[in-house]
This record gives structure tokens, C-alpha cells and sequence, in this order.
């Protein structure tokens, strides 16, 4: 630990109590995370074991803050980009240069270690872990065959919005026009997949976690998908990883008064 109470990310590995969820995923709770066991436990084993088991070899740290950057360690100036450090406590000026998460090699296997109080709800915290999740799972299998088609399709006959940036802005790169004639960027269309199937993943998970409502995936600089065509996503995902005991899947619809 430094003068200034930040702890470095490699001390928490070695010391941190890393458990084992009933999915297989490893994790650990450090210092204030705002979350008691059981609610971090819960959310953790809502990850199906279908994915869970591509995860092997990352393990989540959720600890209060993750700096943004390397942390002066002996208070001679020296900083190091691989340098990871962590407030065991939440403080104004320390969010101030925190970030939602920081990745960190750890011999043979990585540790994720997400800021549990700079997402300051339920809703933020669990969608920050699922993104995670999401990504981890498509850069270690790819884009199953089914949900490629399904999106593609989707994005072709030019349905409404998308539900992240990343994928938004590689799905218009993807489908770009030349003298009036469609022309298909195959990189661009493999990046907007890979989003779209990430994206999905996580959305679906965070269904499994808590109940929210369809508005509050919403961010400014996008469109958000139609709500159809998202469904028609998140059923293909619920069919490809069944939820985990315990845990349902469901989709409801209710019509404004």
C-alpha cells in the first residue's frame, strides 16, 4: 500500500479471497464495493455456465476504484503504464481519475478489475460486469453462426438503431454506398458482428440479474434498436445459453397508458 492508501492491482491478486461461483467463474470483492456477498454472488453466477466456461482463465476483481492511469509509487515521480492501482475506498477526487475497469495479465490468466463505486447503481455495475463477460466470451469463441445471420439480416433490411456505439458506427462502415450501388466492407461487417454479439450477450444477462426497463439501455449518440429486433436477438442468445438454475429469462411487454 502507498503513502496515499492506494493498493496495487498485482498486491489484491496474490491476497484478495478469489471464490468460485457454482458457473465456474472466479471473482473477489475488495475493500467498499457498496455490494454485500450474497448480491455479488447473485449477480455473478446469473452467467450461464455455457459461457462461463470460456472464461476459465479470467478472474473479476470488483474493488471501489481503478485509477485511470499508473500511480506515482515511492513519491519520486516514477510512474509506470503497467502499473495498475486501486483505492480500497470511494473519495470525490479519486473517482475524479478513476476508471470503469482496468485489465491486468496475471501469469496465466487475466484479472478484470471493475470500479463497483464509480458506477453508482445496481443497473450500471451489473451491465459493466456483463459487457465484460460479453467481450471476454466473443474474443475467446467468436460470433456463433445463428445470431451472425440473424443481426446481418437485421442490418440489411435496415432496421431502426443498434445497441452500443461501437456497434452502430461498424455496422454504417459495413454498409456503405458507391454510386448508388451497396458495397460490403467485410472488416467493418466482422467488427459490427463481433459488437453486436457482445452487446447482445450482456443486455441478456443483465435481464437475468435484475428487471429493467427497455429505455434504459438508451444513449444519446445512437439510435436505440427497435425493440422487435432487439427481442428477436436476446431469444436466439437465451436459446444458444440456457440461464443457469434458478434464473429466468423473459421478456415483457406492457402498453403506455
Amino acid at each position: 500500500m502507498t503513502g496515499s492508501g492506494l493498493v496495487q492491482a498485482t498486491e489484491i491478486a496474490r491476497e484478495a479471497n478469489v471464490r468460485t461461483s457454482a458457473n465456474g467463474l472466479r471473482y473477489a470483492g475488495f475493500g467498499e464495493i457498496g455490494l454485500d456477498e450474497p448480491e455479488l454472488s447473485r449477480m455473478v453466477q446469473a452467467v450461464p455456465a455455457s459461457i462461463a466456461t470460456a472464461l476459465a482463465a479470467k478472474t473479476y476483481f470488483f474493488v471501489p476504484l481503478a485509477m485511470a492511469e499508473g500511480r506515482n509509487l515511492d513519491g519520486a515521480g516514477h510512474r509506470s503504464a503497467e502499473t495498475i492501482m486501486i483505492s480500497p475506498v470511494y473519495t470525490t477526487d479519486l473517482a475524479d481519475q478513476a476508471i470503469c475497469h482496468r485489465n491486468l495479465e496475471l501469469g496465466a490468466g487475466e484479472g478484470v478489475f471493475i470500479s463497483s463505486r464509480l458506477l453508482n447503481d445496481r443497473f450500471s455495475l451489473a451491465f459493466e460486469f456483463f459487457i465484460n463477460v460479453g467481450h471476454g466470451f466473443v474474443n475467446q469463441t467468436g460470433i456463433a453462426e445463428p445470431f451472425a445471420e440473424l443481426a446481418w439480416n437485421q442490418a440489411v433490411a435496415d432496421l431502426r438503431g443498434e445497441t452500443s456505439q461501437d456497434a452502430w458506427q461498424s455496422r454504417a462502415a459495413a454498409l456503405g454506398r458507391a454510386e448508388g450501388v451497396m458495397r460490403i466492407d467485410e472488416r467493418a461487417k466482422t467488427e459490427f458482428l463481433e459488437a453486436a454479439f457482445s452487446d447482445a450477450i450482456a443486455i441478456y444477462l443483465l435481464s437475468l440479474s435484475l428487471d429493467f426497463d427497455y429505455s434504459e439501455l438508451r444513449e444519446r449518440e445512437y439510435p436505440l434498436l427497435a425493440p422487435q429486433a432487439l427481442a428477436d436477438r436476446l431469444r436466439l442468445i437465451a436459446k444458444l445459453f440456457p440461464p443457469n438454475p434458478d434464473y429466468e429469462f423473459a421478456i415483457r411487454y406492457r402498453r403506455r397508458m
